[in-house]
């Protein structure tokens, strides 16, 4: 499966590459928009990774001139972590958005999530955070004594969300529209499959210390706060 990597900043595009690589995909790199298009054309990539700040044509643009022809999915990386960048690459139809720094771990996951909801097959991956082994693919939540635990298909959607965006705010309407899809939830139906997930993933659900509830603005993974 080939990814093209789009990145002025060749040590980190390097890196991207390295991480990708070893997940078993072929990488094709690039550093300015107007090669982004020319190896895009050239290559037909199964996903794009596109940075917004590329020199010659910037990635929105980029983006928005693949989007006229092409299904591609796009995950754009960058440094800009304002909502209106967010909501613009989304509407250019960006499939992801992933702010600098990021892991390398939570690259590839979101790469892989990204290809699930296009329909491709992506290489499996396994999100490991703490004590818990999350196997989305199987809907398995496996932890460090051996147990593990069977998701719905909901839970599944939810804690997938919430680990590859682990240490970040996500606010409740943001968490809706991607789990139930827009309108197809609400607040009470969020915070019961919240509540039903804690209990199968925490060791203590009424002291949750891995899905914190962010007081005013919705929920977050892995954040060390005492917050119910």
């Amino acid at each position: 499966m080939k990814v093209l990597v789009v990145d002025d900043d060749r040590v980190l595009g390097d890196v991207v590459a390295f991480t990708l690589r070893r997940e078993g995909f072929e990488i094709i790199l690039a550093y300015d928009g107007q090669n982004a298009l020319e190896r895009w054309a050239e290559h037909q990539p199964d996903l794009i990774i596109l940075d917004v700040n590329i020199p010659k044509i910037d990635g929105f643009k980029v983006c928005e001139h693949i989007r006229e022809s092409d299904k591609t999915p796009i995950i754009l990386l960058t440094v800009r972590g304002e909502e209106e960048d967010i909501v613009h690459g989304l509407d250019l139809g960006a499939d992801d958005y992933i702010v600098k720094p990021f892991s390398p771990r939570q690259l590839v996951a979101r790469a892989n999530a990204v290809l699930r909801r296009a329909g491709q097959t992506p290489s499996l991956q396994i999100i490991q955070m703490d004590d818990l082994s999350f196997d989305a693919h199987h809907r398995k939540v496996t932890f460090s004594e051996g147990d593990s635990v069977s998701l719905t298909p909901l839970e599944n959607r939810l804690l997938e969300y919430l680990m590859l965006n682990a240490g970040h705010v996500l606010t409740t309407d943001d968490i809706i529209d991607h789990v139930w899809g827009p309108g197809g939830g609400d607040r009470d139906m969020l915070r019961q499959l919240v509540r039903r997930l804690r209990g199968k993933i925490e060791p203590d659900p009424t002291q949750p210390s891995y899905i914190n509830t962010i007081p005013g603005l919705g929920y977050g993974f892995g954040f060390q706060r005492d917050v119910n």
